[in-house]
């Protein structure tokens, strides 16, 4: 058999697809019901949910680790990538809803992201 999928990407894919869903098809229905002008609930849930997972699943994933055993990281490369468009989503997001264009999310911002994060 040919691998189509580098597992290290398809894992992260399905997680951050699974994990995010909720919140996004949430933030999607608000925008859509408010004339594509961002709502209360829109931005802060997506970047609740991000704080979330970054922070307490994180911290979870550390304390369950056996006293006395050690944990290192298999794929250094993949972290740091991970790592660094965590961070530019981060920024991007900040730059999208109080620097470009406060309260509204535009077309091109929307697009460009999609296109920032495949």
């Amino acid at each position: 058999t040919i691998r189509v999928w580098n597992e290290t990407v398809s894992n992260l894919t399905l997680m951050a697809l699974g994990s995010s869903a909720p919140e996004i098809l949430l933030s999607l229905i608000e925008v859509c019901g408010h004339n594509f002008v961002a709502g209360d609930l829109g931005p802060s849930t997506i970047v609740g949910s991000a704080a979330f997972n970054m922070f307490i699943i994180m911290a979870i994933c550390v304390y369950v680790i056996p006293d006395g055993e050690v944990r290192k990281i298999k794929h250094l490369r993949v972290f740091f990538v991970t790592a660094a468009w965590s961070i530019f989503a981060y920024i991007w997001l900040y730059m999208i809803l109080a620097v470009f264009s406060p309260g509204v999310v535009q077309v091109w911002e929307g697009l460009l992201t999609l296109f920032f994060f495949p």
